[in-house]
């Protein structure tokens, strides 16, 4: 249920969207090392002291990322109060992938999104737009209601550049070589290689989390 670095560049070559479902299941009670997560090695510091962060690596290239959006956007609404989610979207080094990193954080620093980021997704996966050039999102944007200038000024900044690279080093310090991925506490990659749908994916996060919390 992840996309790999080969998936990813195939599916961005051919346009190609897949949907996945999401039956609402349970995660087993034990969980299974090299199957249901994998430890971060070595544990990474997160940004958010006092706080249990979880990191979702996710691309809007990837059809799995947005398959799950909508359940992770449910799911971070009941985290408990001592749990932080923090999305940070991967480029693996190509540069079609850092447009759509810049993109993120140029919605993000413009306040638009809550409004477009959805939008984005819907854009690249059921339209088959090509966002994936400067040129392309700009038009794009555009489209969207929103001033072209103002946010080429703030696509091309220095502050979304520095965003790009840091975000490149999260996942290059976190292990992450496939999307969508969520760690826990800098310490557990989850795999639910054997999950059955997103529910059970975010189940698997639920449980890492209170061993996460047990230290």
């Amino acid at each position: 249920m992840s996309m790999t670095r080969r998936d990813f560049h195939r599916l961005l070559l051919i346009g190609c969207a897949t949907s996945l479902g999401a039956p609402a299941l349970h995660a087993a009670p034990t969980l299974k090392e090299g199957v249901d997560w994998a430890p971060v090695e070595p544990p990474q510091p997160g940004n958010s002291p006092g706080k249990i962060e979880v990191l979702e690596f996710f691309s809007y290239g990837c059809p799995h990322c947005r398959d799950l959006h909508p359940h992770v956007t449910t799911w971070s609404a009941r985290l408990p109060r001592d749990v932080t989610l923090q999305r940070v979207p991967v480029s693996f080094g190509r540069a079609a992938w850092a447009n759509l990193v810049k993109l993120y954080y140029a919605l993000e620093a413009e306040g638009l999104l809550a409004r477009l980021d959805q939008a984005v997704f819907d854009a690249v996966h059921l339209r088959r737009i090509n966002l994936f050039t400067d040129k392309a999102i700009f038009e794009w944007i555009g489209t969207q209601g929103v001033d072209q200038e103002n946010f080429r000024n703030t696509f091309t900044s220095f502050g979304i550049a520095s965003r790009l690279a840091h975000a490149e080093a999260l996942t290059s310090s976190h292990k992450v070589d496939a999307v969508p991925r969520l760690v826990i506490g800098g310490r557990f990659n989850v795999l639910g290689n054997n999950a059955h749908g997103f529910e059970e994916v975010l189940g698997i996060a639920d449980a890492l989390i209170e061993k996460a919390r047990r230290g």
